[in-house]
């Protein structure tokens, strides 16, 4: 079972269902934020979970599903028609009192650690393979209370999969200092792009453990847009609204898709070195009444993307491409986003089950944060963004133009293992 399938699968569908979900809130609003980012920190909460915790982690991560689908064989799984796995779900819906008669069962917990183990395992080698991508840098790290006592089979292996280092820090006596040593850790390593992950009084003397994951991007593109071509025109916000913007102009070959049951046109930009591309879904008008994205954004599924985007699907045309100049900032507090996926108990003091952590099993989740920046210009991207997780006690038609001047999806992808590191709405371009 090879990292790129398993990871791929959960990581795409984590992030359409993230999407959809930050799209319900605000369907006309901006959105950018980093999947790749938030499914490696939340892993590193679930290495440390077990029993209905690991579960619905596992889940809602899509770790689950992606090894049901991936694996012909998995032990103690059984499937009903729909594909689902029974023995997970199952597990994830019995109560706590019965989940400990559950995890009695020596054979179903070696088949849990099992599972978790893999997906970690190859956590390990897509970070290893990123490191080799000069564009790209991603760091873990967990800062630990000082007078805490962590399992340290957990700590061994965020550090061997993660290559998480615990750095202990007195959130007890100083919690403010803390705060300021993890930003500024999280500062330098997404090269000043993100400032303040952590706001004022999110942590305080109740804090145990934050985990860290920060990534940053930078990419030049393969065909760059001429600064002299750039010209100020409306991009137009929906049927009513348009704006002024900086609109950038090039005609070349790009890989280009048409999906007519959609009405929508993807063209992808690669980076230079080509492994890092951008893709961009763009409808080709504005049909309903908010941003024109409604429909493509509820249609979107993960076999429908990984379809669209086939080398094969994909032609090789000559396209004049309009592109907005561009840069986005958003910070999210992920709690109650992600409970709405699924994730429940570890939120929750009274059956948060982190014994994985901690003999004591004495901790709960109490905050998700994700905060992630994007500049989009003639020379290409820049983009960074961390997360943390604060624990307390295709036929193509080929278009002759590819216009966005209407609100339009982007993802920028590692194309070798296909894995989307960011994911984007463009509604309107600042």
């Amino acid at each position: 079972m090879s990292s790129s399938v398993l990871l791929t699968k959960a990581n795409t569908s984590f992030c359409l269902d993230l999407l959809k979900k930050l799209s319900e809130e605000d369907k006309s609003t901006n959105i950018f934020f980093s999947p790749f980012s938030i499914s490696a920190a939340m892993a590193m909460v679930m290495m440390g979970a077990r029993g209905n915790t690991a579960a619905q982690l596992s889940e809602t991560l899509g770790f689950t599903e992606a090894m049901e689908r991936v694996s012909a064989d998995v032990p103690l799984m059984s499937s009903d028609p729909s594909g689902r796995n029974v023995r997970t779900q199952q597990i994830s819906r019995l109560p706590n009192y019965l989940l400990k008669v559950f995890s009695c069962c020596p054979q179903c917990l070696k088949a849990q650690d099992e599972d978790q183990d893999d997906v970690h395992a190859k956590f390990s080698e897509l970070l290893s393979d990123y490191d080799k991508e000069p564009a790209l840098i991603l760091s873990n790290r967990l800062y630990g209370e000082q007078s805490y006592v962590f399992d340290e089979t957990f700590l061994v292996k965020t550090q061997k999969h993660y290559k998480a280092e615990l750095e202990t820090v007195d959130f007890r006596n100083n919690a403010e200092d803390s705060r300021l040593n993890i930003n500024m850790w999280v500062e330098k390593q997404t090269k000043g792009h993100i400032v303040d992950l952590l706001s004022e009084s999110v942590l305080d003397s109740r804090t145990t453990l934050v985990l860290v994951n920060a990534i940053y991007f930078k990419g030049k593109w393969k065909m760059q847009f001429n600064t002299e071509d750039t010209t100020e025109e409306e991009f137009r916000i929906n049927k009513n609204e348009t704006k002024p913007v900086k609109m950038m102009h090039i005609k070349s070959k790009f890989h280009t898709n048409s999906i007519p049951e959609l009405n929508c046109e993807i063209l992808e930009m690669p980076y230079e070195g080509e492994d890092l591309t951008m893709i961009i879904i763009l409808p080709n008008d504005i049909e309903d009444d908010t941003t024109g994205l409604e429909k493509l954004e509820k249609e979107l599924t993960f076999d429908r993307f990984m379809e669209w985007t086939r080398p094969d699907m994909m032609g090789w045309n000559t396209a004049h491409v309009k592109l907005p100049r561009f840069n986005m900032e958003e910070t999210y507090d992920m709690k109650d986003v992600l409970s709405s996926l699924g994730i429940v108990d570890a939120f929750d003091v009274s059956r948060s089950n982190f014994s994985g952590m901690s003999r004591a099993n004495d901790l709960v989740l109490s905050k998700v944060l994700h905060k992630a920046v994007v500049e989009v210009n003639e020379e290409g991207s820049e983009a960074a963004a961390a997360s943390a997780a604060v624990i307390n006690d295709r036929a193509v038609i080929v278009p002759t133009m590819f216009t966005a001047d209407h609100p339009f999806l982007f993802f920028i992808q590692h194309k070798p293992t296909q894995m989307l590191l960011f994911a984007g709405r463009c509604c309107s371009p600042q």
